[in-house]
C-alpha cells in the first residue's frame, strides 16, 4: 500500500481495497458529520470512510444510510445515526490490539468500525436473525476479526474478558455489574443508561475503582433480556 502501517493489530483482510461502492457520499458523510460533528481520532475518521455504511441496512432505507439520523433495521433495532457511531468509538481511545466487546451487535455496522482500528471484536446479538445478518454481511466484506454470538449481552462474554473496552448500544436503566466485572484495569466502557431520559455515560477501570463521567443526553432502543426483566423485578 506504500503507507507505514500504524494499525499492525488490525487483521490484513480488513486493509481490503474499498470497493468504492458510493465512496463520495461517504466522504460528504465524513465532512459533514464526522469532521464537521469535531470527531478528530484520526483511526476513527478513516474507519468511517472505508466501512460502506450502505450494505448494513435494509434495501428499503439503503438510500439514506448516509444520512444523518438512525435507521430503522427491523425487529424494532435502529443503527445509530453515523456521528453517535463515530463519537463514542472515539470516547473508548482504541488501540491497535485493543479487544473490544460490543453488546448490541444490530446490523454489524458499528462492529466493522471497530474492527478497521482494533484486532479483536467480540460482539453479542439478542435478536437472532439480526445476529445472523450482521454475521453474513461481515463474512461478506472480508471481516475476519470479529466474532459474533447470539445472546443476552447483560452477560457479557466471560470466557474472553477481560476487555480493554466495552460498548453498549442499547440502554440498560442501570449499568450492569456483569460487564463492569469482564473490563480490564484501565479499560474503558461507553454506554447509554437511563429509562425515559437516557445519559451517555463513559466508565473507566481504575487500580482502585471505577470513574464515571456523563457525556450528552441521548436516545437509544431499550436494552432486552435480563435488564429488561430486572427493572421489571424491582418494579413489582
Amino acid at each position: 500500500m506504500g503507507m507505514h502501517n500504524e494499525r499492525e493489530g488490525v487483521s490484513p483482510q480488513s486493509v481490503r481495497a474499498a470497493t468504492g461502492e458510493r465512496q463520495a457520499e461517504r466522504e460528504r458523510m465524513v465532512a459533514e458529520q464526522i469532521i464537521g460533528g469535531g470527531i478528530t481520532d484520526t483511526a476513527v475518521i478513516e474507519a468511517m470512510r472505508r466501512v460502506p455504511r450502505h450494505r448494513f441496512v435494509p434495501d428499503t432505507v439503503a438510500d439514506e444510510a448516509y444520512e444523518d439520523h438512525p435507521l430503522p433495521i427491523g425487529f424494532g433495532q435502529t443503527i445509530s445515526q453515523p456521528f453517535i457511531v463515530a463519537y463514542m468509538t472515539q470516547a473508548l481511545k482504541l488501540k491497535p490490539n485493543d479487544k473490544v466487546l460490543e453488546v448490541g451487535t444490530g446490523s454489524g455496522y458499528q462492529a466493522a468500525v471497530l474492527a478497521e482500528i482494533v484486532s479483536h471484536v467480540y460482539t453479542i446479538e439478542i435478536v437472532e436473525p439480526l445476529a445472523k445478518r450482521a454475521e453474513a454481511t461481515l463474512r461478506a466484506l472480508g471481516y475476519q476479526n470479529v466474532h459474533v454470538r447470539v445472546g443476552d449481552g447483560y452477560q457479557g462474554w466471560p470466557e474472553e474478558a477481560p476487555f480493554d473496552a466495552i460498548i453498549v448500544t442499547a440502554a440498560p436503566d442501570h449499568v450492569p455489574q456483569p460487564l463492569l466485572d469482564q473490563l480490564a484495569i484501565g479499560g474503558r466502557m461507553i454506554l447509554p443508561v437511563g429509562k425515559f431520559v437516557q445519559e451517555l455515560v463513559l466508565i473507566r477501570r481504575t487500580e482502585k475503582g471505577f470513574e464515571r463521567t456523563t457525556l450528552l443526553p441521548v436516545a437509544f432502543v431499550p436494552m432486552t433480556g435480563e435488564a429488561e426483566k430486572k427493572k421489571a423485578a424491582e418494579q413489582n
